[in-house]
């Protein structure tokens, strides 16, 4: 037979502040003797913590200041303690802080308690009174205030990162619980605690399980990537890294950014006791262009250092929605993995993985399956918001449909999605207009998030729904009147020709023969035309160009121009031209400096020429 397994003895050493709820009846504990009697010694645990060893309990001679093991015996009635000597062959020694070990999840039962609490310190900031540490455990993160002089950092050697016990009492503090610190030290297990700490908290940070809100073979291949991006944000969260929403300031980027930033506060607000922790940790940032500009990413980064030696944060973790996926983001790329940031994708452009997959930790892009950009990043990030908090589901069921009508899905799962925003009381008007106010409010937004308004105006986490529905009324019929002002002006302009495969070709200059610095700007100027000529050609392939000195911007209906492939062939072609853009198979632009526009615009008509018909191209207008 194998040897039986012998226990180690466990010995607690109690801390100078352990009181009566520190100790427990039957346990052993290291003593001091403090005086010597006739019928035993009197010990000490701790400053407030004494007892009798009765003789008749004793192995030894002991005189005053000797050290010995005791156990305790009893708890008298009248509060006294009760002791008898050990001598145990082999023990280990704990350490026992005052105060009962709690968790995160604990403290409602413990306020005026002391108690400790063992974690990671993820963040240190100091006040003008406290210096504020935000320890995370294995459930939540919990404000721990260290007081010194006013405006003195407490704790001085207790660094960002250190694993510590923080021993104080639970206390209200502007409606919620922070622990005011009597001593905090760092443990002596530190990679132990860290190891059970990562173990528990990726549990925590799992993503939910659900099933998504239409059943559609074409999203059902990128589910996988978006639960590793679930988790991913979710643990960014637990880390105490704040995270920037970065998405492009349109109708399907506000769909993918507006539930999102929703499903991130509430995950938030269940796992951090301080009230304002979505203040510091989320920030939903629009992008006017269509990938991440250098101009974007030295403000960000620029605030980013700043939060980080003002308030004591990590610096963040950037995730990009419906932009990030080209190799005009790897600029940006570059200079945010100079710090080490971390940056997510997730995005239904025509993707350079080769250019931006070495930079980025996730990249969620239905092209990468072998799907294409009628799965819109809308969709997507309505069902990756749903795995971080999927209560939210009844607030989002109608927002898949808005993002598929403002990019201009024309996917199978359309008709579901719409049928799907009917039944939660938005009929296909309801969606145009959702979609046709959010274009409008992010033009005049430019680079403000809109927040609270973009929320009421998608009615998602809206609170008054009569205030949503005149809002979106107004912006709507607003953004239908100055359309109609702009095309009374464009389409007198507008030239026309067929080309060799037979499709209709419209161009129009729209910096000369449009309205500036109002809505529609030039891509939803270009976009209104289209429209047009695609209903006057009742079903006909139609190409719509509108350009300016140095950009066009490309729409077409029953055509597969590859717009991405004909921007590569052009910056090789024409490499005096510094030609740059990108876009979907049917909607793009296209940069380049204003002496070889037409140039450019000539070779990129030949291009269109060549391109094939296809049928199964066309609008969702018709």
């Amino acid at each position: 037979m194998p040897p039986s397994r012998v226990s180690i003895t466990i010995v607690y050493d109690l801390a100078p502040g352990c009181t009566i709820d520190d100790v427990e009846v039957g346990e052993r504990y290291h003593a001091t003797v403090n005086g010597v009697v006739d019928y035993g010694v009197f010990v000490d645990l701790s400053d407030s913590l004494s007892g009798l060893v009765h003789e008749s309990k004793l192995d030894g001679e002991y005189e005053y200041g000797d050290s010995l093991i005791v156990q305790l015996d009893e708890v008298l009635d009248n509060g006294d303690l009760s002791f008898s000597e050990v001598q145990p062959a082999e023990y280990r020694t704990d350490a026992v802080e005052p105060g009962r070990l709690v968790s995160a999840g604990e403290l409602d039962g413990a306020v005026g308690e002391t108690v400790h609490m063992i974690g990671e310190i993820i963040q240190i900031r100091q006040t003008t009174g406290p210096t504020i540490f935000q320890l995370r455990d294995d459930v939540g993160i919990v404000p721990c205030a260290g007081f010194e002089e006013a405006g003195v950092r407490a704790y001085p050697d207790i660094e960002l990162g250190d694993i510590v016990r923080a021993t104080g009492t639970v206390e209200q503090h502007d409606g919620a619980k922070q622990l005011e610190l009597t001593d905090c030290q760092t443990v002596p297990n530190p990679a132990e605690v860290q190891s059970q700490l990562d173990e528990s908290l990726d549990a925590v940070a799992a993503p939910n399980d659900i099933d998504p809100l239409v059943d559609w073979p074409e999203l059902e291949t990128i589910l996988t990537d978006l639960e590793d991006v679930a988790k991913t944000l979710r643990r960014a969260v637990l880390d105490g890294r704040p995270i920037r929403i970065r998405h492009h300031a349109d109708g399907d980027g506000m769909c993918a950014s507006v539930p999102l930033q929703l499903a991130l506060e509430r995950f938030i607000e269940q796992r951090y006791e301080t009230p304002d922790a979505t203040q510091y940790l989320l920030r939903r940032l629009p992008s006017k262009a269509p990938f991440y500009e250098m101009e974007d990413v030295t403000r960000d980064l620029n605030h980013a250092l700043s939060d980080r030696d003002r308030h004591g944060q990590k610096l963040p973790l950037f995730l990009m929605l419906d932009n990030g996926s080209t190799e005009e983001d790897t600029p940006a790329y570059r200079t945010l993995n100079e710090y080490d940031i971390p940056i997510v994708v997730v995005d239904h452009h025509h993707p350079d993985p080769e250019a931006v997959e070495s930079l980025v930790t996730d990249h969620v892009n239905p092209y990468l399956h072998g799907e294409d950009y009628r799965v819109t990043t809308g969709m997507m990030s309505v069902e990756l918001a749903r795995m971080i908090d999927p209560s939210l589901t009844d607030d989002v069921r109608h927002v898949p449909a808005v993002a598929g009508r403002c990019d201009r899905s024309r996917a199978d799962a359309m008709d579901a999605y719409l049928s799907l925003a009917e039944s939660a009381g938005y009929d296909e008007q309801d969606i145009e207009n959702i979609g046709e106010a959010l274009d409008y409010a992010a033009f005049w937004l430019r680079y403000d998030d809109g927040s609270g308004f973009v929320n009421d105006v998608l009615d998602v986490g809206c609170a008054d729904e009569d205030r949503h529905a005149d809002l979106v009324e107004f912006l709507a019929e607003r953004a239908e009147r100055d359309r109609e002002r702009q095309l009374d002006v464009t389409l007198p302009h507008t030239e026309y020709e067929q080309l060799d495969n037979s499709a209709h070709l419209y161009r129009v200059d729209v910096e000369r023969h449009a309205h500036r610095f109002t809505y529609p700007a030039p891509g939803k100027t270009t976009g209104a035309v289209h429209d047009t000529k695609v209903t006057d050609h009742d079903g006909d392939p139609v190409i719509t160009i509108g350009y300016g000195p140095d950009f066009a911007v490309l729409r077409s209906d029953g055509v597969r121009l590859d717009i991405p492939e004909m921007v590569t062939a052009l910056a090789d072609e024409y490499t005096e031209a510094g030609v740059s853009g990108g876009g979907h198979l049917v909607v793009g632009s296209i940069k380049f400096v204003s002496g070889r526009r037409e140039r450019v615009l000539d070779a990129l008509v030949e291009k269109m020429a060549d391109a094939a018909i296809d049928e199964q191209l066309r609008s969702t207008l018709l």
